[in-house]
């Protein structure tokens, strides 16, 4: 296959249940749709099938109009129209939908034909179907709408987040630029400002955190769970690996990455030549060279990407292609927009949209081929026939986008001429991954104590974010004067308010992306077919079959993760 510039515009299939003009007004244009399903007769296995597809159909052009409202008002979060758009469905529709939903499940779960569905994928859907069905009430509906609406409220705060420097306005990503300054007083500045703003909203931060806490917490208990963590590990169907896993993940990262934290803070205390190392000098280079410029616009980014991927499969670089067509990317930085950066699938044209803050940055061609991974997802899993099929766990999907940074990484000699500075690249972002493991294993450990312990006060969640941080931070960088900054570090993690508990799934992920790499490094073409075929599997297979058809252990032993830290060691000495 051959780059393809002229790349089609993708449709969606033909909607053979909803019909062709289906616009969500209110509710009382869905709902007939699921009457239908509930009321149907099923009389044999091809019923069932056809059922099944049916429901698909209406759930995904549900999640695809949800999916529209969200992008557009994480595009513009000042826009008051966009945001009572995005809750009118959160409001209005999503209630019922659970109801319905809960109700579908019970139905299908109960049918006599269901075991006569033996293709690959059914078993792993059932077994989401019994769990839901296990956890549903109905009096956590209100309180989920509850949830929704006051997560949403995270997203405008940071939006809103800017700072002057120099007399020139600019958002935090962009201020975050100058923390690669040379001028260590320009780096000093640069991240006195950007605290000093986040602190400003730290006590509105924490009570919209002390709601949050408090809703969830119920919602688990009127589920008949002990604490918000049990509930989520059930709500997420984490069928493959438990709390105590991720207590051992914790303990092997503890011991097996947390020590080379140490070894690469020494190194960058000598190599800077200071006294003392501070948290605005950890991300200069050591060398005073100034800071990687990969690309200068989000145009120049995305075509830098396509070439990066065509390199490594044509069919790759030509998602983006269609992406690109399709008008389906926003990746320039502006006032505004929510932070942060996301792949979001659309269920029914099946061709994503990637979302992200651009600068100038390494950090941001990072996120770029990382969203690009999740989007190669979605165009692998497009023509699967369920919606079920097609929204793999979050440890898969991460699985996609993290090996995604690593397979492209000798590719990026399309962003870097020089091949001084392709190593410097290469090398920042191995070093990226030994910080990554302990600062998932951080986050991770504090959603356990918080939702362990959910009548803590705001102090107690200040003295143990500082608790678990410390366990899991290099012991060089001085944060004398700036200890009230270092209590809220856990207040710039999105996740902690939108989607809790997801932060996980990036080591599990991260530790498979090691694995990836090491097999493409081994056999290019045999590691990337064995990708490719983990990803085209949807969620038809359990975690554990997925990363093995991608011929990588799913692993979180300490002797399994000190393997692989040699391997990302050695291949930074390389450079």
């Amino acid at each position: 296959m051959t780059p393809n510039e002229t790349v089609s515009i993708l449709t969606r299939a033909p909607r053979q249940f909803i019909g062709e003009t289906l616009e969500l007004n209110d509710w009382e244009t869905v709902k007939p749709y699921y009457e239908e399903l509930l009321s149907r007769s099923i009389n044999d296995a091809e019923d069932l099938r056809q059922w099944l597809m049916d429901r698909s159909e209406l759930e995904s052009f549900l999640s695809e109009n949800f999916a529209w409202r969200y992008i557009r008002m994480t595009c513009d979060t000042a826009n008051e129209t966009l945001v009572r758009k995005l809750n009118f469905f959160i409001e209005e529709i999503q209630p019922a939908m659970t109801t319905y939903g809960n109700d579908l499940d019970l139905k299908a779960v109960a049918s006599p034909f269901l075991s006569q569905l033996t293709d690959d994928g059914y078993e792993v859907m059932v077994r989401g179907m019994k769990k839901a069905i296990e956890i549903f009430r109905e009096e956590n509906i209100p309180l989920q709408t509850d949830i929704q609406t006051e997560e949403r409220k995270f997203g405008a705060i940071a939006g809103a987040m800017t700072v002057s420097i120099d007399g020139k306005e600019l958002t935090l990503p962009e201020a975050s630029d100058l923390l690669q300054s040379t001028d260590r007083a320009v780096r000093e500045t640069a991240w006195r400002k950007i605290w000093e703003r986040r602190y400003q909203d730290h006590d509105g931060l924490d009570q919209l955190f002390d709601r949050l806490r408090d809703l969830r917490h119920q919602v688990a208990v009127n589920a008949g769970f002990a604490n918000f963590r049990d509930y989520s590990f059930a709500a997420l169907g984490r069928f493959d690996y438990t709390p105590e896993d991720c207590f051992n993940f914790h303990e092997s990262v503890s011991g097996a990455v947390v020590p080379m934290l140490d070894q690469l803070a020494q190194q960058r205390k000598q190599e800077l030549g200071v006294d003392v190392l501070r948290p605005w000098d950890s991300k200069v280079d050591t060398a005073g060279r100034p800071p990687l410029k990969p690309f200068a616009t989000g145009a120049e980014l995305l075509e830098k990407t396509i070439k990066c991927f065509d390199r490594l499969d044509v069919e790759l670089g030509n998602d983006l292609r269609i992406m690109r067509a399709m008008g389906h990317l926003d990746l320039e930085s502006r006032k505004g927009k929510a932070p942060g950066g996301y792949n979001y699938p659309l269920e029914e044209i099946g061709v994503p949209f990637i979302f992200m803050n651009a600068t100038s940055s390494l950090r941001d061609l990072v996120t770029m081929v990382h969203e690009g991974g999740h989007a190669v997802h979605s165009f692998l899993t497009r023509d699967l026939p369920l919606k079920a099929f097609r929204n793999p766990p979050m440890e898969v999907a991460e699985l996609a986008s993290m090996s995604m940074e690593l397979l492209t990484m000798d590719h990026w000699d399309v962003f870097f001429d020089d091949p001084a500075e392709l190593r410097r690249a290469k090398r920042q972002h191995l070093e990226s991954i030994i910080e990554t493991l302990p600062w998932v294993a951080t986050i991770d450990a504090f959603q356990h104590w918080i939702y362990e312990n959910p009548t803590h006060s705001t102090a107690e969640r200040r003295d143990n974010w500082v608790r678990i941080y410390d366990k899991f931070t290099d012991t060089l960088t001085d944060w004398s004067g700036f200890a009230y900054y270092k209590e809220y570090l856990w207040q710039r993690q999105l996740h902690l308010y939108e989607v809790p508990f997801y932060y996980i799934e990036y080591g599990i992920a991260q530790l498979g992306a090691i694995g990836v790499w090491r097999n493409y490094r081994d056999n290019p073409q045999a590691g990337l077919e064995g990708y490719k075929a983990a990803l085209g599997l949807g969620y038809k297979a359990p975690i554990r079959a997925i990363y093995a058809a991608a011929n990588v252990p799913f692993d979180f032993s300490r002797d399994h993760i000190q393997a692989l830290m040699r391997f990302v060691w050695s291949e930074i000495e390389k450079l």
